[in-house]
């Protein structure tokens, strides 16, 4: 069944249950809204703000954006596409597009002008759905988006070259459109990370929105009490398939904007959150906070949190060992996915597993895995190949890419790019991105397994290890490494701290400074070797 029919269960059960909440600690002014809100003033005198809404409101906006789209003559199969930042608008906004039987096209809130243009021509998108924040980008390209395209601005104070969200919608019928889904049907579109050039549009089914919500429950058990906290922005899979066990149970969610220590662990606390989505460097500033003493574990109320996991990045060991020294109470998972396998969970850890941490798991609820070498025959157990996986939630391909979906897509299988490998037990370890992997005077290096172990010094708050051209070598690995705020560390320390390293695996050069990640916790290698890597290194014959 189509995932929308969830909403209208949970209109019809908890008719005036909370399902959303938004916080906003930064905001620096109240502004008019039509949804509940709270005022809250937080103990540094920092004026935040609170809103709210029911099952019951969440599907009548849901419906009347539906209605809006089919007044203005969407139909089935055209596509639509979101711009906008996280909020109590978007997920409304989202499942009223998917009940006309339009395709929903989650946009990326970092595009440029450009990329917003060329995502929205690709997906041959009818509707644009933007917020505040994207005006000014939307504005550059206006002339050209809006050729036999609606624009609809949801917020304040409408541009005069977009339909305005609040009032169109006020006067559209609540009551669900009679639209036949089924879950053959096409339902999204999302855009992978881009990290070779512009964005791949990735269509699923909405047989694939429906699997994915099944198995984020199978595998964290949402129940009706439980309350869920995510941080992550919406446009991305992984934030909104981890909401869809909320969706399933019926619980409330809570979407934070932030990701400073303190407000997740003031959210944490008053609002009771059970279940809380972190990437690894919100994880690290977290405990970061609590040993360098700026928050205080006595001042929150944090007993009802019974599960962390963490997903979209390889997760150090160290930094888990360190959490659940922190919380010892706290259940862990991890889960590993893809955009093109619609988000999280084709590898799963499971809570149960923890003696496992270090490694993404094995198949998730529904999925089959595999490790294939380069002709994509299986490998033995124990040798490094490609992850391939299989199940309900693989796309149906790269819309009108054809030449990239014969890439990744055989007999069902989703060739991830990812290398692995299974060890004794059965686990899948993932070694590190093909593209990578660096071969280093004929030596493999995964540059994963040098990031983990650069990590355990205490002085570092980050690193990334790439590959750097190399007159003899090919290419040699360099370490990017962003030390702990107040800390400081000179080569020859890191040098001297990296000879517990096999020689062949040490970095070859040492860079301190920040490192870039974007939206969703993901190391952008592809922005650092521009910048490292653009001048050919200078063959050093010592070097050996």
């Amino acid at each position: 069944m189509p995932i929308t029919q969830y909403l209208e269960r949970n209109s019809r059960e908890y008719p005036n249950d909370v399902c959303l909440v938004e916080i906003n600690p930064e905001i620096k002014e109240n502004r008019r809204v039509t949804w509940k809100e709270y005022e809250l003033i937080e103990p540094n005198t920092k004026q935040s703000y609170r809103r709210e809404i029911t099952w019951r409101v969440f599907d009548e906006k849901a419906n009347r954006f539906a209605n809006l789209l089919l007044q203005r003559g969407i139909k089935k199969g055209d596509k639509v596409a979101i711009l906008m930042m996280n909020g109590l608008e978007w997920l409304p906004i989202y499942f009223g597009i998917l009940k006309t039987g339009a395709l929903a096209v989650p946009l990326n809130f970092r595009y440029s002008s450009d990329e917003i243009l060329y995502c929205v021509q690709l997906a041959e998108v009818d509707v644009l759905v933007f917020g505040p924040s994207f005006i000014g980008r939307v504005e550059e390209i206006a002339d050209e988006v809006s050729k036999g395209r609606l624009l609809i601005y949801v917020g304040e104070n409408c541009p005069s070259f977009a339909d305005d969200y609040n009032s169109l919608s006020a006067n559209c019928s609540s009551q669900a459109p009679c639209i036949g889904i089924t879950d053959d049907d096409d339902a999204a579109i999302y855009f992978s990370s881009g990290t070779t050039g512009f964005p791949k549009a990735i269509l699923h089914k909405h047989k694939a929105l429906m699997h994915s919500a099944q198995v984020e429950q199978a595998h964290h058990g949402q129940q009706k009490d439980d309350v869920f906290l995510c941080i992550p922005p919406l446009y991305h899979t992984g934030a909104k398939m981890h909401w869809f066990g909320s969706l399933i149970s019926g619980s409330k969610a809570v979407l934070l904007i932030g990701t400073k220590p303190e407000f997740i662990l003031e959210t944490v606390s008053k609002e009771k959150c059970s279940i809380v989505w972190l990437l690894v460097p919100w994880a690290q500033d977290i405990l970061e906070a609590i040993e360098s003493g700026k928050v205080n574990l006595d001042d929150y109320e944090l007993d009802q949190w019974r599960l962390m996991h963490i997903g979209a990045q390889p997760v150090p060991q160290s930094l888990i060992k360190h959490w659940k020294e922190i919380f010892p109470h706290h259940d862990y998972d991890t889960n590993y996915g893809l955009s093109e396998s619609i988000g999280p969970g084709c590898v799963h850890l499971g809570v149960e597993n923890i003696h496992k941490v270090g490694c993404i798991g094995k198949a998730g609820y529904g999925w089959q895995v595999k490790i294939v070498d380069e002709n994509r025959k299986e490998v033995e157990k124990g040798q490094v190949g490609e992850l391939a996986v299989k199940g309900d939630g693989v796309m149906i391909c790269y819309y009108r890419d054809e030449k990239a979906t014969k890439e990744v897509l055989e007999d069902g299988w989703l060739f991830t790019g990812d290398m692995a490998q299974e060890d004794e037990d059965g686990f899948i370890l993932l070694v590190d991105r093909k593209k990578d992997v660096i071969i280093s005077g004929g030596e493999n290096l995964y540059p994963v397994q040098i990031e983990d172990f650069i990590r355990t010094n205490n002085k570092v708050h980050d690193v990334a290890v790439i590959g750097l051209p190399h007159a003899r070598l090919g290419e040699i690995a360099a370490a990017i490494v962003e030390l702990k705020e107040g800390e400081t560390m000179t080569e020859e320390e890191l040098d001297e701290f990296c000879l517990k390293l096999p020689r062949y695996k040490r970095p070859r050069k040492i860079i301190f400074a920040d490192i870039p990640r974007n939206p969703t916790g993901k190391i952008e290698k592809p922005k650092l070797r521009q910048i490292y890597g653009a001048t050919k290194l200078i063959a050093d014959q010592n070097m050996g």
